[in-house]
């Protein structure tokens, strides 16, 4: 089977070979992930419990005492430029008819990616200074972002860069083509991030510089955003990673926290046991994580793929992804509970034209409570 697709690789035509080669596909590694498809275990194995007591850490109340020295711990961290943020903004919203998600307008005239960059001079009028903002994009939005933000892209306070780009196998192993009779591209998952900002060369950088902490967030999540709070409870905690949780409602799906192998990790429900009840658990993970710079930069430990099986045009396709989720198997992690409602929210996720118009009384309020409206 391997010789075969690995004839097939060498028959792409030249356009699609330099694609790939521009964003770091590993021919080598795609080879031994399709030869290992069959026999590779998605679900972890030994025994998996929910979270502890004192696993989920709670925010102390901004007017009291440790709320305000964690708020003045964060507020330095912004005004000596030692926090940046990392927006995940591969998506296409395929649900909003294929488009690249950062260009959709949140509200009336703005568009997600307009937000983002409103949030950063929100923070710059609350610290004096810009924090790094650096969008991680895929072979699909690349383009069209970098069109959209022109000169502002300085390298310094904006930046962008591309995850890795990857080709989807059928059931039997061979490249899956599509009925035009092209290879199906996609990007292999948000755990490219690690990967991705090392290659660019910020991490490094901005470790030099002496940089301190990089959040990473979704793109669609603008409740998400850069919060001296929180900043300040991870470094005062002095984890690698803190990964914020929120409350599920009805019938929320995602990572959870749980326990296994004597630490408490995030894992997606196709990583759990079979038999394990993930409505035991009820926080789940909302994508949103602050780490230590150095521990990103110096991260050695071996990635995780997992087969994740879709359809395309209708048919079955294999894809090789990775999780962002799979660091808290190797960092140590703090988790703290966010709010998802009202001005406060941390979490608003927009997937669809009907969520979309259905939160945006929200992201309003979330927007102008943090000045980014301004």
């Amino acid at each position: 089977m391997t010789t075969t697709l690995a004839a097939e690789l060498d028959a792409l035509p030249r356009a699609l070979t330099e694609r790939l080669a521009a964003h770091r596909f590993d021919r080598n590694q795609f080879l031994d992930l399709a030869e290992r498809m069959n026999r590779m275990q998605n679900r972890v194995s030994g025994d998996v419990s929910p979270p502890e007591p004192g696993d989920l850490l709670e925010l102390p109340p901004k007017d009291s005492a440790e709320g305000k020295r964690l708020l003045d711990l964060g507020l330095s961290l912004l005004a000596e430029g030692r926090s940046a943020l990392v927006v995940l903004a591969g998506g296409m919203a395929t649900r909003m008819g294929s488009v690249v998600k950062a260009l959709v307008p949140a509200l009336p005239g703005r568009t997600f990616l307009d937000m983002r960059l409103a949030e950063q001079r929100a923070l710059e009028r609350l610290s004096g200074r810009r924090p790094p903002l650096w969008l991680m994009t895929s072979a699909a939005t690349d383009a069209a972002i970098r069109d959209a933000l022109g000169d502002r892209i300085d390298g310094k306070y904006l930046s962008v860069f591309s995850q890795r780009l990857s080709l989807r196998l059928s059931p039997d192993g061979q490249l899956f083509r599509q009925a035009s009779g092209e290879p199906s591209e996609y990007a292999p998952g948000h755990g490219d991030f690690v990967d991705a900002v090392r290659d660019s060369g910020l991490l490094d950088a901005f470790v030099k510089g002496g940089g301190k902490t990089v959040s990473v967030a979704n793109l669609d999540n603008l409740g998400a955003t850069l919060d001296p709070m929180l900043l300040g409870l991870h470094v005062d905690r002095g984890r690698p990673v803190t990964c914020e949780v929120v409350d599920k409602v009805e019938a929320d799906r995602g990572g959870i926290p749980v326990r296994h192998g004597g630490r408490a990790v995030v894992l997606e429900e196709f990583r759990l046991p079979v038999g394990f009840d993930a409505d035991r658990v009820r926080v789940f993970s909302t994508n949103t994580f602050h780490f230590d710079a150095r521990a990103l930069s110096t991260y050695g430990a071996p990635w995780s793929y997992f087969v994740v099986n879709k359809k395309v045009e209708g048919r079955p396709v294999v894809q090789f992804e990775r999780l962002i989720n799979e660091l808290t198997t190797h960092l140590d992690t703090s988790y703290v509970r966010v709010e998802r409602a009202g001005a406060l929210s941390r979490f608003l996720p927009v997937k669809d034209p009907e969520e979309l118009e259905r939160r945006r009384p929200e992201l309003e309020a979330v927007a102008r409570a943090r000045g980014m409206l301004g």
